[in-house]
């Protein structure tokens, strides 16, 4: 029995506890970062935001949050009820459970499996399918309409995702998260004989794959630009069209995780995760986690300029981009990184 808890019970009550810890941190986290969103972009267009609720309005995605709780869910007649409420569920769930594996810091991940990066990629590949969910139960063209488009896009933008990720895996030689994190401490600037810094991370070697994986993690979450799923001028609100209350509260909540976790991935891959900047004082006097928030705020705050000022695109240069410009470009790079760690003997 003693045996049975030690190896069972204890670990298995261990773990969650980190979980539960992990969604309430990342849960009010998504909700500042929505906060955010809001504000730089009433920022760009000179006006003030959020600004009521709570000093400089830091409590108006909780007051949003009660209002959808509140408020009466509306299923149409002729959906699939069952499916029109599974889907949104679903959704949140997949977008929750990739965070399991991403490490904050050393040591500070919850299951640091040894194929973290293909864990990520499978359960992201998943969330497609709360979309098409979603879109069918309604039982409207419009909606129905909205999820294919959203399908076709989340499916393009996954391959280029993917051929990124190889580039990065060839340079790393490993898929645990933490590994490539670390494998960071060293690159180009050691090369040059410089200290340890920004210049050893993955996004100067590795350049055009940081650019690519940013615009794909862009489409890949529905955001603008490339918001055409939820393009109001020409599909109402895509495949939420029929959703409200709870459920579109879901949606949207499984739409931020997403893409606070396309940011922490960004920050992993390219980005150095929780490494300082500078490897000497007073930057490694900051913690590791501290380093990986900011890091992951700034490419949050890249995603709310885009919003600000870039157009929408029109969905056939969408799926262009995707197949004839990002897919010929990330094949020919992994040729290349795979060519020059061959030659040059830098393989891990």
């Amino acid at each position: 029995m003693n045996g049975f808890l030690t190896d069972y019970v204890i670990p298995g009550a261990i773990i969650v506890a980190q979980s539960l810890l992990l969604l309430v941190l990342l849960l009010v986290f998504i909700a500042y970062v929505l906060y955010a969103d809001r504000k730089i972009w009433a920022a760009v267009q000179l006006r003030r935001g959020p600004n009521v609720v709570g000093p400089w309005g830091l409590l108006q995605s909780f007051a949003d949050l009660l209002k959808f709780v509140l408020k009466e869910p509306v299923i149409p007649a002729s959906a699939s009820k069952t499916v029109f409420l599974l889907a949104p569920l679903v959704s949140v769930v997949l977008a929750l459970a990739t965070w399991a594996v991403i490490p904050f810091d050393e040591n500070w991940v919850i299951a640091d499996i040894n194929i973290g990066i293909l864990y990520i990629f499978a359960i992201s590949s998943l969330e497609v399918y709360g979309i098409i969910m979603g879109g069918w139960a309604s039982n409207s063209k419009y909606a129905f309409l909205g999820a294919l488009r959203s399908a076709a896009q989340m499916v393009s933008y996954e391959v280029s995702i993917g051929f990124v990720i190889i580039t990065v895996l060839l340079a790393v030689g490993s898929l645990n998260l933490t590994d490539i994190v670390l494998s960071q401490q060293t690159g180009l600037g050691t090369m040059l004989g410089l200290p340890g810094s920004f210049l050893d991370w993955h996004w100067l070697a590795l350049f055009p794959m940081f650019v690519v994986f940013f615009i794909s993690a862009l489409a890949e979450t529905n955001r603008p630009p490339f918001d055409l799923p939820e393009a109001e001028s020409e599909l109402v609100a895509g495949f939420m069209v029929e959703y409200g209350s709870t459920p579109y509260m879901m949606f949207m909540l499984g739409e931020y995780a997403a893409i606070c976790l396309m940011c922490a991935l960004t920050t992993i891959l390219f980005l150095g995760g929780w490494l300082p900047p500078f490897d000497f004082a007073p930057f490694t006097w900051v913690p590791g986690v501290i380093w990986f928030v900011l890091k992951a705020s700034l490419v949050f705050f890249m995603f709310a300029m885009v919003k600000a000022f870039v157009p929408r695109y029109r969905y056939d240069q969408l799926m262009r981009l995707g197949w004839k410009v990002f897919l010929p470009l990330s094949l020919f790079m992994v040729f290349a990184v795979a060519t020059v760690l061959q030659i040059t003997g830098w393989a891990a």
